[in-house]
């Protein structure tokens, strides 16, 4: 029975989450979420996952206009795969929740641990803490297929009661802010305009002015344009110079920046 893998992503966790699915479930299409526009998002799949990275302990808003966009066929098989850094409190039960106000819900929701991309906060973490993580996430994508593949209904995977309320909460607090947070962003004497940032930003945050990036104010907080940057050119406050950047290790530039492309303009 095929299955339709719609993914977000910024450094490569997601897709790369997306691709192991497809591979582990075979009859499976990876689909960036990027190329989906208007509503309903149609798709003839029998099974629909949602891969996704948590942002400040909750949904991106491109993840939830893309659920808002869903078909009504409540008779679908739908699933999510929330990609965190440890801490995925309740997103996936935000999820859950909006899709329910539609008529539809999750069948399953998994939490998927993997390397930090949250350069503001810190670097990755060690190498060895990095391949530990990621060799732990690819056993749990095998029982996150079978689970699929055998159309488990199961509650959604959340975190500890604490950290759901609180990180919640700060979800909510900062979420109208997240638009304007590109603001920490500069550019150091290493910037070469080579463009990557601007090719890369799956929202089309970025311009290119007087060879040199600009942030235009709907920012994700994706961070695919600092963790990119060929030059490592590109830094967030005051902190980020001396931290170490992170991408997938098994993803590519030019895959990230075929996953980052808009829907074709129909004629």
């Amino acid at each position: 029975m095929k299955t339709d893998l719609f993914f977000y992503t910024g450094t490569g966790n997601s897709l790369w989450t997306a691709r192991s699915l497809a591979k582990e479930l075979g009859d499976a299409e990876v689909i960036p979420i990027t190329r989906c526009s208007g509503a309903p998002v149609v798709s003839r799949a029998e099974a629909i996952g949602i891969i996704f990275p948590v942002h400040i302990w909750g949904l991106p808003p491109r993840v939830i206009a893309f659920a808002d966009a869903l078909a009504k066929d409540p008779s679908r098989y739908h699933f999510a795969v929330a990609v965190n850094a440890g801490q995925v409190a309740a997103t996936l039960l935000q999820l859950n929740k909006r899709m329910q106000a539609r008529g539809l819900s999750l069948s399953s929701g998994f939490e998927l641990a993997m390397p930090s991309n949250y350069i503001p906060w810190g670097g990755p973490g060690p190498e060895a803490e990095q391949i530990r993580r990621i060799e732990a996430a690819r056993e749990k994508i095998g029982r996150i297929a079978a689970a699929v593949a055998a159309r488990e209904k199961r509650p959604v995977e959340k975190g500890p009661l604490w950290q759901n309320i609180i990180f919640t909460g700060f979800n909510r607090l900062s979420f109208s802010r997240v638009p304007t947070m590109d603001k920490g962003f500069w550019v150091d004497e290493k910037c070469n305009a080579c463009g990557v940032c601007k090719t890369i930003c799956p929202c089309g945050n970025i311009d290119l002015q007087a060879d040199r990036p600009v942030w235009r104010h709907h920012c994700e907080q994706c961070l695919a344009c600092i963790q990119w940057c060929p030059q490592e050119a590109i830094q967030f406050g005051k902190k980020t110079p001396r931290y170490k950047r992170y991408h997938h290790p098994e993803v590519t530039l030019q895959e990230m920046i075929t996953a980052a492309e808009p829907p074709a303009m129909s004629e």
